[in-house]
This record gives structure tokens, C-alpha cells and sequence, in this order.
């Protein structure tokens, strides 16, 4: 779960890179457009990133993070699916991570191990009035 949040990340920072570079370096329609798309992309790539080294040390803020950067990612595949050529196999993998990474977080034992509790719900005491 940790690592498909990771990789996620990982592809947005690289993707977000290339377009920084080749804002500079290439010959964009807009220079300027292309480089502040590119460190956006990178700033969205850093939020998979924390959420996926929240997950690994169990930190249960680490969960929404993880969520949103799912939820977001499925128009995104369906937008790629839509289209044509590398960009439809494109859109399956990342369908296929999306889906199989909220899976994952929405499962009771994710929710126990990350010590997620429900709103108003308090901690057992039980222990504590032994």
C-alpha cells in the first residue's frame, strides 16, 4: 500500500520534472506555462510521497493523503483511457494501482493498523478500570 502511494509519487515528481526541464531547456508554446505546470505536478507528487512514508511508520493521518491522491487519480486514468495510442495502456496501470490502492486502505486491517478509530468513538477503558 505504502509502495503503490510511492510509486505514484514518484511518477509525479518525474513527470513534473521533465516538464520543468524541457520548459527550459525545450521549445515550448509557453516557457513560463510549462514550468509552473511542471513544479506544480512535482508539489502534487510530494503528497503521495508523505502519505506513502506515513503509511510505512503507521500514522493514521497518512491515510486521507493516501485517499485523496486515489480518488484523484481515477478521472485522470479515465481521461487517459479515453485518448489514444501509450496513453490507453497508461491509463489502465493506473487504474488498476487507484483501485487496487483504496482497496487496500479501505480494509479493516489497514483501518486497525493504522489505529483509525470512528468519530466519537472513545478508546476501550476497560483496561484502564482493572
Amino acid at each position: 500500500m505504502a509502495g503503490l502511494n510511492a510509486l505514484e509519487g514518484a511518477a509525479l515528481v518525474i513527470g513534473g520534472v521533465y516538464m520543468v526541464v524541457m520548459g527550459l531547456l525545450g521549445r515550448p508554446d509557453s516557457p513560463q506555462q510549462a514550468e509552473m505546470g511542471g513544479l506544480t505536478v512535482i508539489a502534487l507528487g510530494l503528497i503521495p510521497l508523505c502519505a506513502a512514508r506515513g503509511l510505512s511508520r503507521r500514522r493514521s493521518w497518512s491515510r486521507g493523503p493516501a485517499l485523496i491522491t486515489q480518488i484523484i487519480a481515477l478521472p485522470v486514468a479515465w481521461t487517459l483511457l479515453r485518448s489514444h495510442g501509450i496513453l490507453i495502456p497508461a491509463g489502465i496501470v493506473l487504474a488498476a494501482v487507484a483501485l487496487t490502492a483504496l482497496f487496500q486502505l479501505a480494509r479493516p486491517a489497514t483501518v486497525e493498523a493504522l489505529d483509525i478509530r470512528r468519530p466519537g468513538a472513545t478508546p476501550d477503558t476497560d483496561s484502564a478500570d482493572a
